[in-house]
């Protein structure tokens, strides 16, 4: 046999082009069926007229197609995704920064209340031969048998930062003797 009678035989040349409407056939029964079972490879070439053999590489084709689509689409919503946690990852750092200083500010402003009260009740007792209790008040009515306040005694005890922080956040840090 010479090449030209070759080629005549060879399947890959006898195959044909799919038009229009054997696309669309196969089409719909790709998105019907993602995987090509041997009974619907006969029925489709059947129906096209087509070699099983083509209709099993329209397939195959179609499916690596689909799959690297599917992949495109899962790594841009992966990206986005990224990018978005990302942009909040940024958001709680700038939060985080802003609560540092704000907790420093609230230990500048303890240790300033502490060293006023040890000054105050320093004075006092020179004044007076008796021990006085300082509060700071941290609820509206100042009545310490609620719970929310904080006294200093003789050995000037130190307000602990959620307590300091609660004073602060309510907006009642005010010194009461």
């Amino acid at each position: 046999m010479d090449f030209q009678s070759q080629k005549l035989y060879s399947p890959k040349y006898n195959r044909k082009r799919l038009n229009q409407e054997q696309v669309r056939l196969l089409e719909r029964s790709f998105s019907a069926n993602k995987k090509l079972e041997p009974e619907l490879k006969l029925q489709l070439a059947n129906q096209l007229g087509v070699p099983p053999r083509q209709v099993a590489i329209w397939y195959q084709n179609k499916r690596a197609r689909w799959k690297a689509q599917s992949m495109e689409l899962d790594c841009n919503t992966l990206q986005v995704k990224l990018e978005n946690a990302l942009s909040e990852k940024r958001r709680l750092e700038k939060d985080v920064k802003y609560l540092q200083e704000e907790l420093r500010k609230a230990q500048e402003t303890m240790f300033a209340m502490n060293n006023n009260q040890r000054a105050n009740h320093h004075h006092h007792q020179q004044q007076q031969d008796q021990p006085l209790n300082y509060f700071v008040s941290c609820n509206s009515t100042g009545s310490s048998e609620e719970g929310g306040s904080s006294s200093f005694h003789e050995d000037h005890e130190v307000l602990q930062i959620d307590e300091l922080y609660a004073c602060l956040i309510a907006g009642d840090g005010s010194t009461r003797s």
